[in-house]
């Protein structure tokens, strides 16, 4: 029920079903699935997802039935209040995101969007912070508003009686809150405290990896210590009252919490990797030989003369030579060896559309920002002065980033 995931930051391999554009919200990212629009504060769309109602039935569920020893006349309307709690605790996990959201804002970072999901939000920022404060910085407010939030809380209590259902709401809500800020605060990767000490150590040893590393490994120690401590912790403090469903119900949620911390974690450390990499992702280190050829051309003929030219790709030019279409591979191994003198590339191509062009002289982030915006499966290299350089295929960018992420 914590804000496990936090802000998150990612470089991700283009995808042809095509995210965002590069420059934050500006392009309406693509909905989750299932999710809900709930608004759109300073310009960034909130969804909460299906999972959400998932966790808000349990906290509904649970917190009734501690309701009932504590104000025993409520009978049914308890669930009433417990649901109420839930509607709650979320918005205070919202003002935790939204502190997250205004600062990458502040730092032009662009955030895609926020979610509410089953184990508290994601913001998803779009760029990584440029120095170590402004990191650590983007980390802990979120942190530091859901203490304030708790101090509220905490304040508003002397007003009320605590035996009372706004006593209680307000008595869960402090310390549902605090949870949530000490929580993050744990210093492991991709909790927000874990991007506190990547700062610390980015900024001690001027390497933002070596501070991604040392986080990441944190993060991985810290999902091990949530799997099987908070499990014996539960125990031991329940003793022998503690039933078989309520020991169950602990392990899965600590099993699918550290799942979920340990997950994190790596990704972090495969972003990082790919960060480093992104620099030497260039488009002419990348980019096919391409063969020209008309749209008439049988396909047996177009891959012949690809073959003898030693060329990965295949261009529709019209009768002035210039290029109008690309060739799409998946179209083409897809059509059987008999059938190719029979079929026209014309039939296998997609049009140049303006977004199919990209300069030769492209890498990294602008590379990706650049495939991000029209998604395709090919694309055309041209030079500056708008010469045809070759075929850019995402599969290779996809194939050359996989073995980044992987280390081979």
């Amino acid at each position: 029920m914590s804000d496990t995931t936090g802000q998150q930051t990612s470089q991700q391999p283009p995808r042809q079903n095509g995210p965002a554009g590069p420059d934050g919200p500006a392009k309406e990212p693509e909905r989750p699935g299932g999710a809900i629009l709930m608004g759109r504060p300073f310009g960034v769309p909130i969804y909460v997802t299906p999972t959400w109602f998932l966790i808000a039935a349990l906290i509904t569920w649970l917190f009734g039935d501690q309701l009932s020893n504590v104000l025993p006349g409520l009978g049914f309307t308890r669930y009433l209040v417990a649901l109420s709690f839930a509607i709650a605790f979320y918005a205070s996990v919202l003002v935790h995101e939204l502190a997250h959201t205004l600062v990458a804002l502040r730092y032009k970072l662009g955030v895609r969007r926020i979610q509410l999901q089953f184990f508290g939000g994601i913001s998803e920022i779009e760029k990584e912070a440029e120095t170590p404060g402004r990191e650590f910085w983007l980390a802990f407010v979120g942190p530091l508003l859901s203490l304030v939030l708790g101090g509220i809380c905490w304040l508003f209590l002397d007003l009320v009686e605590l035996e009372t259902v706004p006593g209680v709401l307000l008595a869960g809500l402090m310390v549902a809150n605090l949870v949530v800020a000490v929580f993050n605060l744990l210093p492991g990767l991709p909790l927000d405290g874990g991007r506190m000490l990547r700062a610390v150590v980015w900024g001690l040893t001027g390497r933002q990896m070596t501070g991604t590393i040392a986080a990441a490994w944190a993060g991985r120690v810290l999902a091990l210590v949530v799997l099987f401590g908070l499990p014996a912790i539960s125990s031991a403090r329940a003793g022998a009252q503690q039933s078989g469903s309520q020991a169950l119900l602990d392990s899965v949620l600590a099993a699918v919490l550290a799942v979920v911390i340990w997950n994190g974690a790596g990704g972090a450390l495969r972003n990082a990797r790919l960060k480093e990499a992104l620099p030497g992702l260039a488009v002419r280190g990348l980019t096919r030989r391409a063969v020209s050829v008309t749209a008439e051309t049988p396909l047996a003929e177009a891959l012949r003369q690809a073959r003898e030219a030693q060329a990965g790709a295949v261009v529709v030019i019209d009768g002035h030579g210039d290029p109008i279409a690309l060739v799409k591979e998946a179209a083409v191994l897809q059509v059987p060896e008999h059938r190719r003198p029979w079929v026209a590339v014309g039939a296998l191509a997609r049009s140049l559309e303006p977004g199919l062009r990209i300069s030769a002289d492209l890498d990294g982030e602008q590379l990706l920002a650049a495939l991000r915006t029209t998604p395709a499966s090919e694309y055309l290299v041209v030079e500056e002065d708008g010469r045809p350089y070759g075929v850019l295929a995402v599969s290779d960018v996809e194939r050359r980033l996989s073995a980044v992420l992987t280390g081979r």
